[in-house]
């Protein structure tokens, strides 16, 4: 058995946030997802006639341990600013069982109990294979509910865990693995702001560094693309990628 080393991500750099949000909407709509949710850079879909969105399934790479219609809720911001505005059917967006709020272990439980029904009819044997999972990038690295130096970070076995301690509030939550997350067919992160100029610099010009963006690299024959834009890739010496579909 040939062993493939990951390939290497590719960068895609534009001249503003706009741009990135039309080119992100593209890629997108040519691969359609299956996955978490960034809102604000997602709002190029609204209005668009080339998506399917009854052929989409969404799931929540990360979401906080709050009610549904807690200003803190991942869910609450995706359908306020993307769910709301486009004719996805709801039993499609997979969200947390409010049930389960005071139970953490129970919470990440029924929420991997969620992918495995979804993954079980896709020969998923060890993890499920998103087709497309969407990222975003803290200051400090972080992705998904996944922290620098944090023990999740050497989890190799489950799907969905839980954090108590999160140096961001809120403390609980809830977050894919990065065996999840490395074993989809496309993950692309998305990354601006002047926050992140160093760290986007170390992520993908010094990896070995560890950060949690870092070790996000799909597993063969997966694909890890950046959409970032032009002042946040500021000091970056990682070559850049023409953007086409």
């Amino acid at each position: 058995m040939t062993h493939h080393s990951p390939a290497p991500p590719i960068l895609f750099s534009f001249q503003d946030a706009d741009h990135l949000v039309d080119a992100l909407a593209q890629f997108i709509i040519h691969h359609r997802p299956l996955g978490g949710s960034l809102p604000k850079m997602l709002r190029g879909l609204i209005g668009n006639s080339h998506v399917k969105w009854t052929q989409w399934q969404v799931f929540y790479v990360d979401e906080r341990v709050v009610p549904l219609d807690h200003p803190d809720s991942n869910h609450l911001a995706c359908t306020a600013s993307l769910f709301s505005k486009v004719p996805i059917p709801t039993e499609n967006i997979h969200t947390i069982d409010p049930n389960f709020l005071n139970d953490l272990e129970e919470l990440a439980d029924s929420y991997e109990k969620l992918l495995i029904h979804e993954f079980a009819q896709k020969d998923a044997a060890r993890f499920p294979v998103f087709d497309l999972i969407l990222l975003g990038m803290g200051p400090d690295g972080h992705t998904g509910s996944l922290f620098p130096g944090h023990e999740l970070l050497q989890e190799e076995d489950r799907w969905v865990a839980y954090v108590e301690n999160s140096p961001k509030p809120p403390p609980k939550r809830i977050t894919f693995t990065l065996p999840v997350i490395n074993h989809a067919a496309r993950v692309a992160f998305f990354a601006t702001g002047k926050e992140k100029i160093d760290t986007l610099s170390t992520v993908l010009d010094q990896p070995e560094d560890g950060l949690p963006s870092s070790k996000v690299r799909p597993a063969w024959p997966g694909h890890l693309y950046w959409f970032v834009d032009d002042a946040t890739a500021a000091k970056v010496t990682y070559p850049r990628t023409p953007f086409k579909l």
